[in-house]
């Protein structure tokens, strides 16, 4: 294609570059820096455009790589990579989001308070939580399955009521 009629071709479509790069990255800004990377690619390698394929195919596959080699470069860029001797930022205690071990319960005052429930609100309770299913505690216990729910969500209320002070 010669030069001046690839210029007026790659010009045409503008508007429908701009719309698919406003598509891509949802940022005027970015669209419009995507928009200018594809051009100056486009005219860059004009002589690897073959003359009998589809030019506006051509054009915004240009643009779609650009955009999924910068998405790409991004997320390798934002990846931290510990490279200290004793791995230091890896083995950095997490915050659990408890400031203190005050500020939290043991499992033995969670047993106690789910020991002082009735009979009929611990046996459920305690089977959901060593993992068996809503149909299974039902069958043990002889009760419809939307009983054994309610005594769960209700046992799980008081313990949420008793221990709210301390959230």
């Amino acid at each position: 294609m010669a030069s001046a009629k690839f210029q007026s071709n790659l010009m045409k479509l503008q508007d429908n570059l701009l719309n698919f790069a406003y598509m891509l990255t949802s940022n005027r800004d970015d669209a419009y820096d995507l928009l200018q990377d594809t051009t100056l690619k486009a005219l860059d390698n004009e002589d690897k455009y073959a003359e009998n394929t589809n030019f506006k195919g051509w054009v915004f596959t240009i643009m779609r790589n650009i955009f999924i080699n910068n998405y790409r470069r991004g997320v390798r860029s934002a990846t931290m990579i510990d490279t200290t001797d004793n791995l230091y930022h890896l083995n950095l205690s997490q915050d659990s989001g408890i400031e203190s071990p005050e500020g939290s319960y043991g499992a033995t005052e969670i047993t106690a308070a789910i020991n002082e429930f009735a009979e009929g609100y611990r046996i459920p309770f305690s089977m959901h939580v060593a993992g068996y299913k809503y149909n299974e505690i039902a069958d043990h216990m002889g009760l419809p399955v939307g009983t054994i729910k309610s005594r769960i969500f209700f046992a799980r209320k008081k313990l949420q009521e008793r221990f709210a002070d301390y959230r």
